[in-house]
C-alpha cells in the first residue's frame, strides 16, 4: 500500500507539499493533468516517513497519506 496518494486531478501544482516534505519525497510532474495543471507525484516513497506534513499543507485536500 502507497505511503501518500495525491489526487491529480485536483492538484493544482502549488507545490506546497514538494516545499515543506521534510524527506524531500514529492515532486511535480512532467505532464498535466485535465485542468493543465502539473499534478505533485510521490518520487521517493521509500523515503517518505508517513508524516502527512504534505496533506496538512495542501490547499485542495487532494493528498492522503497513510501509516504503514
Amino acid at each position: 500500500m502507497k505511503k501518500v496518494v495525491i489526487d491529480a486531478e485536483r492538484c493544482k501544482g502549488c507545490e506546497l507539499c514538494v516545499k515543506y516534505c521534510p524527506k524531500q519525497c514529492l515532486s511535480i510532474a512532467d505532464a498535466t493533468n485535465s485542468k493543465g495543471y502539473l499534478p505533485a507525484f510521490l518520487a521517493r516513497e521509500d523515503d517518505c516517513i508517513s508524516c502527512g506534513i504534505c496533506g496538512r499543507m495542501c490547499p485542495d485536500s487532494a493528498i492522503e497519506v497513510f501509516k504503514p
